[in-house]
């Protein structure tokens, strides 16, 4: 209002736009309720015709109308030497403004929920316009940059992010009703390990100790089941030195929960429970569409070893090879793509399993019984040789869970890690080292124990039918935008 600031310090509101327009949706066309209400918001729309005007108001919670009639406004002001409330509000506020008014409510003649404004004020001047038309598939990288902008003009965007947020509470419940604690362990790192993956490095300048930004939580939180807790987790921020797709960005966010006296049957059971369990809580169906696909979380879900999937799309027996060059052969011959560095059985059965099965993989599926070349953290299979005992969840063909009946034999694990080392002396960037006091930890002894990881980005996008990774992440990591100077 005239002689007040543009930028206000407070406002105090009564009520959300969202309980107005259910407490109130009994009354009628083109009456009145005498309940002074205040509210405030930004100004998303307005419309001035002669003494009325129409504004849009929006919360956080959603939009209502405010009717401003000149005469009534007018009326109430007894400063004769300023504009009247009418004239400041319809000259003064733009659209992008957030104001605060208070008013009785109205429902006009054609059914819109209205505050009859009886009194305003300038909260904080928008100073650039807001976008008049949002298109957010040929403007998608704007969305992303800008993300304050996305948010006020997609109220779907707004629905993702708070259907995020009650995912992760939710997971968070279930896990502590069911007694797992929540044990926070290191960002920083000096030994990067628990997946294979390319660490970010960083350093640290008193101790003059180069650091690894945290690619997993995995053998920290093992440390902790090592030192007597039982159920511990820890829900928060990864980081990978990796590419940018639809399913992947370097800062991403995963559930690790691990389980004493468990095994992956335990952690199989736990994460259907789960997944199923937040499902039905979020989104209040079992069944969710996904990319013009339906998806239905309705426990039990399918479980086939990565031998039965990969022989049933590809005719080939992959556990009656015993020699690599023979099954480099059949699989060539069946016009499978083969790797140079896939320099065993189990790495070609894996190759074969990401070309032909994975896409595929629609409905909640569990794959089990994983080769041991790729899964140095997991227990060897009691009797199937070669492989171990872990399962991956996939669901619309991608990866959302990885899990293992942990590997506690410390001189087996000291050989794998070893096995891990020589392949990062040879050049793979993304294998890992000798953590000799993990190795220590486990020499303390550590029980039998069952370990999940779910991806939380992949989660969301499921639940809220995103196709990218960067819809459900509210800043995701951007090339920075390349500005010239003027001469």
């Amino acid at each position: 209002m005239i002689g007040q600031g543009p930028y206000a310090q407070r406002f105090d509101s009564s009520h959300k736009t969202a309980s107005l327009q259910e407490d109130h949706a009994d009354l009628p066309n083109g009456e009145e309720r005498d309940v002074v209400v205040s509210i405030a918001g930004r100004i998303v729309s307005r419309r001035v015709m002669g003494k009325l005007a129409f504004f849009s108001l929006a919360d956080e919670s959603g939009t209502i109308q405010l009717f401003l009639d000149k005469s009534t406004l007018n009326s109430l002001s007894s400063d004769e030497n300023q504009l009247k409330p009418f004239s400041q509000i319809t000259t003064l506020v733009d659209l992008g403004d957030w104001i605060g008014v208070s008013g009785i409510l109205r429902r006009t003649d054609r059914g819109e929920l209205s505050i009859k404004v009886r009194q305003w004020t300038m909260l904080s001047k928008s100073l650039q316009p807001l976008p008049d038309k949002w298109h957010g598939l040929s403007d998608v990288e704007k969305r992303y940059r800008q993300r304050y902008l996305d948010l006020i003009v997609n109220p779907s965007s707004r629905k993702t992010f708070r259907r995020r947020a009650l995912m992760v509470s939710a997971i968070r419940r279930w896990l502590d009703e069911r007694d797992f604690l929540e044990i926070e362990t290191p960002v920083l790192n000096a030994q990067a390990g628990g997946a294979d993956a390319r660490p970010f490095v960083t350093h640290h300048n008193t101790l003059d100790l180069s650091l690894y930004l945290r690619i997993a939580t995995e053998l920290h939180l093992k440390r902790l089941v090592v030192g007597g807790f039982e159920r511990v987790y820890e829900l928060g921020r990864i980081f990978r030195n990796e590419g940018i797709s639809t399913r992947h960005n370097p800062e991403f966010t995963s559930v690790e929960i691990y389980q004493a006296f468990a095994d992956y049957t335990d952690m199989m059971n736990l994460t259907e429970e789960l997944i199923s369990n937040v499902c039905l809580q979020v989104c209040g169906s079992m069944k969710v569409a996904y990319q013009e696909q339906e998806i239905d979380f309705q426990p039990p879900w399918r479980r086939a070893t990565m031998h039965e999937l990969v022989e049933e799309a590809t005719g080939i027996d992959f556990s009656s090879f015993d020699d690599h060059s023979a099954l480099t052969t059949a699989m060539i011959g069946a016009g499978l793509e083969v790797s140079e560095t896939s320099d065993s059985v189990g790495r070609l059965l894996n190759e074969a399993f990401e070309q032909c099965v994975e896409s595929n993989l629609i409905q909640p599926t569990f794959v089990i019984d994983y080769p041991i070349e790729i899964s140095p953290l997991a227990r060897k299979h009691p009797s199937k040789e070669g492989l171990v005992e872990r399962f991956e969840l996939f669901i619309a063909g991608r990866e959302t869970a990885n899990a293992f009946s942990e590997l506690i034999d410390p001189i087996d694990q000291r050989a794998r890690l070893e096995a891990q080392q020589l392949r990062r002396q040879a050049g793979d960037l993304e294998a890992h080292g000798v953590d000799e006091d993990f190795l220590n930890a486990l020499e303390v002894g550590m029980p039998p124990t069952g370990g999940l990881g779910i991806g939380i980005d992949r989660l969301v996008m499921l639940l809220t039918d995103s196709p990218s990774i960067r819809d459900v992440i509210a800043f995701p990591l951007l090339r920075p935008e390349v500005t010239t100077k003027s001469s």
